[in-house]
């Protein structure tokens, strides 16, 4: 383990959702529970057995991490490892603090010329590395992005960055669909109360063709059935986003016409491509962070992020260094 001082953690809606409800599906928070789990720090004290890090050294934390060596971890998937510690989901503590400690091996060394913030976002980041493989984005791919949060808007990055010729994000806020403009969206929707298959037609026509792949980033009903009705046949519908355990969707639709629905659990192997990226400038995640609080303010950052302000909030947990 090495015992890091923490630099910065943005605010993820899953954080929100446990403060506010306290419990997100099975995972019931039953005790006190520190939150975080998009983080960056320094090291200050190596475990003995640590070899590839050292004091001083900056990393981005990957906070997933499998108590044992299962089956899922032997073939490269320890995501969904049952014993797999996960910060800030119950019961485990986040890392939303001045000091915390963490498995060596899932901590990364930043280059450089990566930002505390830039290591940080690799988290959410990651969401989209891990979303875009699953669904297969490819060279000249045209893709429909579903909800332009933080997980649409790197889904757009990252979509972009594989080689997607064309991306269309439906949201129902002005301001986030102009990020999504921002980072790399070729067209938006503004959604307001048409059907899904209203919704679908517009993508169609916007796109001069169905998407090969949509990417559903609300976990709404509404949005998951707009997803299996735009995606052309043969194509992937991969759901990213979380919503009710039961919804309604036409899936004799999307059997019919041979659509593969994907589902995705956080990601796995997504950290080192993640800082190859951010290293070498071919994708840019800073615009996303819009709002910084310092941890003595973290009631304010969480109400700031309850109300949808902005896309990323991050809050500074080192008191001598407040800088990305």
């Amino acid at each position: 383990e090495v015992l890091l001082r923490m630099h910065s953690v943005g605010i993820c809606g899953s954080d929100v959702h446990y403060w506010q409800h306290g419990r997100i599906g099975d995972f019931v928070v039953k005790d006190p529970m520190v939150l975080g789990h998009e983080a960056s720090g320094t090291v200050v004290k190596v475990g003995s057995g640590v070899t590839h890090l050292k004091p001083g050294d900056r990393v981005a934390i990957e906070p997933g991490v499998p108590r044992e060596t299962d089956e899922f971890c032997k073939t490269g998937r320890y995501n969904l490892s049952p014993t797999i510690f996960f910060c800030a989901t119950p019961p485990d503590d986040g890392n939303l603090c001045r000091y915390y400690k963490h498995s060596a091996s899932y901590c990364y060394k930043l280059p450089d010329n990566v930002t505390f913030e830039e290591g940080a976002l690799i988290e959410p980041l990651s969401v989209g590395i891990h979303a875009c493989k699953r669904a297969g984005v490819t060279l000249g791919s045209k893709v429909f992005v579903c909800g332009a949060g933080p997980i649409g808007l790197v889904n757009v990055i990252v979509a972009k960055m594989m080689g997607a010729a064309t991306v269309v994000v439906t949201d129902l806020s002005a301001s986030r669909l102009q990020k999504a403009k921002e980072v790399g969206a070729d067209f938006i929707i503004q959604v307001k109360n048409e059907s899904p298959q209203e919704v679908a037609s517009k993508v169609e026509s916007l796109l001069g063709c169905m998407p090969e792949i949509t990417v559903e980033c609300t976990g709404v009903q509404a949005c998951i059935q707009a997803g299996i009705y735009a995606t052309r046949s043969g194509g992937t519908l991969v759901l990213v986003g979380l919503g009710p355990e039961m919804v309604t969707v036409p899936i004799v639709n999307a059997a019919v016409r041979e659509v593969d629905i994907r589902g995705i659990f956080r990601y796995c192997n997504t950290w080192p491509v993640a800082i190859a990226l951010l290293a070498s400038k071919r994708i840019n995640v800073k615009p996303l962070v819009t709002h910084r609080f310092p941890l003595e303010k973290a009631l304010e950052a969480f109400e700031a992020t309850k109300r949808g302000e902005g896309v990323k909030v991050m809050l500074k947990c080192d008191p001598t260094d407040h800088n990305p």
